[in-house]
């Protein structure tokens, strides 16, 4: 089985976002960003602990072989959630997580779910399954955190108090590194150290308590040191720490979906004001140009340029002034078009239709209808000479009745003829 456990210089030096560009305090921003979207989508489901727990560490092992900017998180999240509903056997259906989704992220960030949300989940769980070579099983901390508390002795009001404690602080893990640093009974012991820390209740006895056991935790694990609890620890606590700084940042830009994912997506841009309203949107229309006219009058401003909604709406104006008479009301751009391929315009020549007009298309040429010969069925054909309308002539016998000799005359012949020949 491969190993999923790496260093802090490996998680802080070589992870493939941090070799494709992005700092090692976004790369945490997005790993917590997607933990914390699968918890939120999760309960929103009402799916259970361990089921969210897999999907996040799914989650974590995914970027540690791609990249933030080739998969964008919530697109990855969503796939993890979907994929770890079926290993723990409490399976979503996909477009139920798509919708929950949906509710949960702003437009900006759904937009990296492309056109298709439901194809491009289901092409990223195949390269998910490869990326954690099938290592399908997961073991959390909540099990070894209940596993250990039933051996506590003490009072059962604060030690209740102390786990539930070391239950919450369990969930804020996911959204860091340690379930890639250490082992799930560790992160228990750590967490329930600290929950025990801050919550004054000391262990004082347990049970199976051995006289080699100078802690509680040495019944459970071995070599295990005061600093590597302690590192587990301040990871934990920075978290809340880290909270309060990026509530202050502005959010993170959106993303492109995993099939055009090629490289970051810069933000759309958005109206000063904070309305929400992209900038393409806020320019004013353009204003209706005018013609240019420079000596006879006959010249065209190319610069001003009318849009094809403009253009529509002057279309009767132009059929009015084709009507008239008088060529010399048609407005400057009718005068100067050269003359249409094409049959006449209706009501003047071809010179005086509009530029913005195609010529009708000429009517479809006349074929005449080919004069086929009549029916033979149709047709009475003449009676036969021979036949006699007064008297009905007999039937017409078989070729073989009328020769003679034999019984039966010729047809007894001609069938015993064959069968001789071949004896």
């Amino acid at each position: 089985m491969p190993c999923w456990y790496y260093d802090k210089k490996e998680l802080r030096e070589r992870t493939p976002s941090i070799l494709d560009g992005i700092t090692y305090e976004n790369e945490r921003r997005y790993r917590k960003e997607g933990a914390r979207f699968i918890m939120e989508c999760g309960t929103k489901m009402g799916l259970g602990h361990s089921t969210m727990a897999t999907g996040v560490v799914y989650f974590h092992r995914f970027y540690m072989f791609h990249s933030f900017r080739s998969f964008p998180r919530y697109v990855t999240a969503c796939c993890c959630l979907f994929f770890a509903g079926k290993v723990e056997e409490t399976p979503k259906k996909c477009r139920d997580i798509i919708k929950t989704a949906r509710g949960i992220l702003n437009d900006n960030y759904f937009y990296s779910f492309g056109e298709d949300p439901k194809e491009e989940v289901m092409t990223l769980e195949r390269i998910l399954l490869q990326t954690i070579k099938f290592d399908l099983q997961v073991e959390h901390p909540y099990t070894f955190l209940l596993k250990y508390a039933k051996c506590f002795k003490g009072d059962q009001q604060k030690l209740q108090k102390m786990v539930q404690m070391a239950w919450n602080f369990v969930n804020d893990s996911l959204s860091t590194v340690v379930c890639l640093q250490w082992e799930p009974e560790i992160i228990a012991v750590a967490l329930i150290h600290l929950a025990s820390k801050l919550s004054k209740f000391t262990v004082q006895d347990w049970e199976g308590r051995q006289p080699q056991h100078q802690r509680w935790w040495d019944m459970f694990v071995s070599d295990v040191t005061m600093d590597i609890l302690e590192d587990i620890c301040h990871q934990v606590l920075d978290l809340y720490q880290s909270t309060q700084k990026e509530a202050q940042l502005p959010n993170s830009p959106p993303q492109k979906p995993p099939s055009r994912a090629d490289s970051p997506t810069t933000v759309k841009p958005m109206n000063p004001s904070g309305g929400g309203v992209p900038a393409q949107q806020q320019q004013p229309p353009p204003t209706p140009p005018t013609n240019s006219s420079s000596g006879n009058g006959n010249h065209l401003d190319l610069n001003n340029i009318q849009s094809i909604k403009s253009l529509a709406n002057a279309v009767p104006s132009a059929v009015s002034c084709i009507n008239n008479s008088n060529n010399d009301a048609l407005p400057v751009v009718q005068q100067q078009q050269a003359p249409l391929s094409g049959p006449t315009p209706p009501g003047g020549g071809q010179a005086n239709y509009h530029m913005y007009h195609a010529p009708p298309p000429p009517p479809p040429p006349v074929v005449p209808m080919p004069q086929y010969a009549a029916a033979a069925w149709n047709v009475q054909q003449p009676p036969p000479t021979h036949y006699n309308a007064a008297v009905a002539p007999p039937p017409p016998m078989p070729p073989n009745m009328g020769a003679s000799g034999g019984p039966g005359g010729g047809y007894y012949n001609a069938g015993r003829q064959p069968q001789q020949r071949y004896q």
